[in-house]
């Protein structure tokens, strides 16, 4: 078992509360001491409550997802052999209401662009065998209910 902290702050400052138009800008820190400014997202509490140039949680929910799945594809194919110039993935996440009525994020699209190098090519079977096996094992995608579609870019 591991144990994964982090530290979220949020100060009032001088502005009202009880009228809710306070600013939702807080702070991310991490173990590490990384620091992330967050907010609310604008389409959730909207600006100038929010701060549109924070990390939201819907954002960082998406992020940590398909860093999850990049980090395992990356071991995978290191392990096989292959070599791996860069690795973008333009991910997106749905926001709606779910099969209980609840607002939840309810799909996550990863959409994997892979740059190999190296002599060793993958085949496409092996390509998309690292991303079955990477989306089998990201915690991150085990820990969620929201369907996480894989969208490779080839």
């Amino acid at each position: 078992m591991h144990s994964y902290d982090a530290t979220i702050t949020w100060t009032r400052g001088d502005q009202a509360f009880a009228d809710n138009r306070y600013s939702r800008g807080h702070r991310w820190t991490f173990d590490g001491g990384a620091e992330v400014p967050a907010s609310s997202s604008p389409f959730v509490v909207p600006v100038p409550m929010s701060v549109a140039a924070n990390v939201d949680p819907e954002e960082a929910l998406v992020a940590a997802t398909s860093s999850c799945h990049m980090l395992f594809f990356l071991n995978f194919a290191a392990k096989r052999g292959f070599v791996i110039d860069s690795y973008t993935d333009r991910a997106s996440g749905i926001m709606e209401k779910n099969a209980e009525g609840k607002i939840a994020m309810t799909r996550i699209t990863l959409r994997p662009q892979i740059v190999f190098g190296g002599e060793r090519r993958p085949t496409q079977e092996e390509i998309d065998r690292m991303h079955h096996d990477s989306h089998e094992q990201c915690f991150i995608a085990n820990s969620l209910k929201s369907e996480i579609v894989l969208e490779p870019v080839k």
